[in-house]
This record gives C-alpha cells, sequence and structure tokens, in this order.
C-alpha cells in the first residue's frame, strides 16, 4: 500500500488547478486530477508529474451533472486501488468551475441556475458524498474569489455562489472537525489564465485596470495560487481551519 497522501483535484487539466497539481506533486503528494472535455490537457499533466517521479491519473467529471457523481465516486475508488495501491485519498480540492459576465439586471434563470450547479450545488453533493472515501484527518479546499469580497460589476451571480462556498466551508469545518478534517478557503484575485476565455489575461484594458486596483501593482499568475493550496495541505498547516485565505495581492484594499 502506498504511504504518500492523495490529492483529489476537481479542474486539474489548465489553468490554477493544472498549477495546483503540479505544486501537490512537487510536495510529495499523489494527484488524482478530474477534467471535462481536456483529456489531452489532463494527460499531460499527469505525464508531468510523473517525470518528475510523481504518481498521477486523471478521470473525466462533468461537475455540473450531480447525478453523475455516485459513478465517478466508483471510478476514484477504482483509480485508487489501481494507480495508488489505496482505499481512500487526503484532500478534495474543489476547484473546477466556468465563468460568467453578465450585469444584475440582464442574468437569466438558466444561467443562474447553471452557476449555482457549478459553483455550490455541486461541490456540497461531491464533497458530501465523497466523505467515505476521505480520510480521517484530511482536508477539504474549496475554491472561491476574491469577488466574495469586492464588487466588481457584472460578476453578481458568480460572486454570489462563491460566497455561498465560503459560509458552506466554515459548516464543513465545524461539522466534520470529530473526524480531524480541516476545511478551508482559498480565494484568488484577478488571474492571468484563460478562465473566461482568458478575459484577464487577453484584455489588456482590463489587465491594467486590475494591476492599478492591486496593492502590488500586477495581476496573479496562476503559481500564486498553486502553492497556497499545495501549503494547505501539508503538516505545517494542520491548524488552519475554517478560514478564508484571500491570494489577491491586496485587491481593493
Amino acid at each position: 500500500m502506498s504511504t504518500r497522501k492523495i490529492a483529489l483535484v476537481t479542474g486539474g487539466s489548465r489553468g490554477l488547478g493544472k498549477n495546483m497539481a503540479l505544486n501537490l506533486a512537487q510536495k510529495g503528494i499523489s494527484v488524482l486530477l478530474t477534467y471535462h472535455r481536456q483529456q489531452a490537457d489532463a494527460q499531460q499533466v499527469v505525464a508531468e508529474i510523473e517525470a518528475q517521479g510523481g504518481q498521477a491519473a486523471a478521470l473525466p467529471l462533468d461537475a455540473a451533472n450531480i447525478g453523475s457523481f455516485d459513478g465517478f465516486l466508483e471510478q476514484v475508488q477504482h483509480t485508487l486501488r489501481a494507480t495508488f495501491g489505496a482505499e481512500k485519498f487526503d484532500f478534495l480540492i474543489n476547484n473546477a468551475g466556468t465563468a460568467l459576465y453578465a450585469p444584475f439586471a440582464d442574468t437569466t434563470e438558466g444561467q443562474f441556475d447553471e452557476m449555482l450547479t457549478i459553483h455550490f450545488k455541486g461541490p456540497f453533493f461531491l464533497t458530501q458524498k465523497a466523505l467515505p472515501l476521505l480520510n480521517d484527518g484530511g482536508r477539504i479546499i474549496n475554491i472561491s474569489s476574491g469577488l466574495a469580497r469586492f464588487a466588481n460589476p457584472g460578476s453578481s451571480t458568480y460572486a454570489s455562489m462563491k460566497a455561498a462556498i465560503e459560509v458552506l466551508t466554515r459548516y464543513q469545518a465545524r461539522e466534520l472537525g470529530s473526524r480531524g478534517i480541516a476545511a478551508n478557503v482559498v480565494a484568488p484575485g484577478a488571474i492571468a489564465t484563460d478562465f473566461g476565455g482568458g478575459h484577464v489575461r487577453d484584455n489588456e484594458d482590463l489587465n491594467q485596470y486590475l494591476a492599478a486596483a492591486t496593492a502590488l501593482g500586477r495581476v496573479g499568475q496562476p503559481d500564486d495560487i498553486g502553492p497556497i493550496v499545495a501549503f494547505l495541505c501539508t503538516d505545517e498547516a494542520r491548524w488552519i481551519n475554517a478560514q478564508r485565505i484571500e491570494a489577491s495581492g491586496g485587491m481593493f484594499v
């Protein structure tokens, strides 16, 4: 049986999730990452981890299809045994998500429901259903957004769901503490990835506006976030619980 700790990272094929997976592997943690459509990208992350001497595997997951979660977790159980020689995993990182940029006055019920499912209902029930596979003494890390603290027009729906996940995280910490499971939130600020169609990365005017609104004078990069998630999965972070850690370089302070 493997003695390595194991992390399950949703949405780990690219962007922040990929960076999280790579940083976890650098800590000696085995990584089971999920992808929605980007199988080739996911396998490339697995190959990169394995090339550095780590253990990794990738599974498909539609984070918006809650009815698929039972089958997905059966696949997780099989992969834990076949790839990692384990029965359970240690760290659940709820990272998968999509963007929505729409004014409050124009947001449709369909858009609202999609954000609700992907960013709140999905992580709620995936975590609930994964509890039997999560080791005692493990960690839950939910990914929120700086937008749950400060308001930028056009993000009311997305940000509201992230605010909900922050409240849920405190309840998870309180209710799962008897199993030694800690739950925390990492809330990135504006990050230059392909999230939302590369909204922050590729729009020069927006990039400059956000950099000017950030105390450290630039937008974030994936490697500003992945190491924080990896740290929260180390023994040094064992006493951090029920916390919201914003990693935004000091946006709108």
